[in-house]
């Protein structure tokens, strides 16, 4: 995980949640294929929006209150969340381009 990613979890959430006005949050564990296959995009994004977009990983063993009260069955699951509220998801190990056109369409 690089400096440009607030490490997500059960006692920060909900507080990071509010007081970011762009958020996208990766919903990963350590064990899972391809939430690894994904890992490099979604760093890769976070230095490329740095300043606009705040990027959040929430580790679903580490935190599984969390991740059920968001609903996550599979993942990895990327959730958007505008001004406090989620606006979108991904499921699954997407490519840069769709999780490009859902940011642009939210955040951007």
């Amino acid at each position: 995980m690089t400096d440009d990613m607030i490490h997500l979890n059960d006692a920060n959430f909900d507080s990071t949640v509010k007081s970011s006005p762009k958020l996208l949050v990766d919903c990963w564990a350590p064990w899972c294929g391809p939430c690894r296959m994904l890992a490099p995009t979604f760093e890769a994004l976070s230095k490329d929006y740095k300043g606009k977009v705040a990027f959040g990983k929430l580790d679903t063993d580490e935190s599984p209150k969390t991740a059920m009260t968001l609903g996550v069955n599979s993942i990895p699951t990327l959730i958007f969340f505008k001004d406090g509220k989620q606006v979108e998801r991904l499921v699954g190990a997407r490519p840069r381009s769709d999780i490009e056109a859902v940011m642009k369409k939210h955040f951007l």
